[in-house]
């Protein structure tokens, strides 16, 4: 689902940033995915964007849990997104929890 990173440092942050469309806001999109996250060794937020869309930056070391992580996403979300967009962000600031942004 992911392409490769071009560095192979095992101990490295991935940090993956998706914005969801679709009915993503008033549905308890935030509430549920913070839910999840706490699930996974997962840090990072997610947020409600001014355009309607929902901002979902995630951070981890190990590539397979981002690629479960985002497995269980869409899964939970199926009927609510209609368009995902997914990239890999440069793993600065290193964050500490996941939380809930406003």
């Amino acid at each position: 689902m992911f392409a490769e990173p071009e560095q192979s440092d095992s101990s490295a942050r991935i940090t993956l940033r998706a914005v969801y469309h679709g009915r993503v806001q008033g549905v308890g999109f935030r509430y549920r995915t913070a839910r999840l996250a706490q699930q996974y060794p997962v840090s990072g937020y997610v947020k409600n964007l001014a355009d309607g869309t929902v901002e979902l930056v995630v951070q981890t070391q190990d590539r397979p849990v981002l690629e479960q992580f985002f497995d269980d996403m869409m899964l939970t979300f199926a009927t609510n997104v209609t368009d995902v967009s997914v990239e890999e962000i440069g793993s600065e600031p290193h964050f500490q929890q996941f939380e809930i942004r406003h």
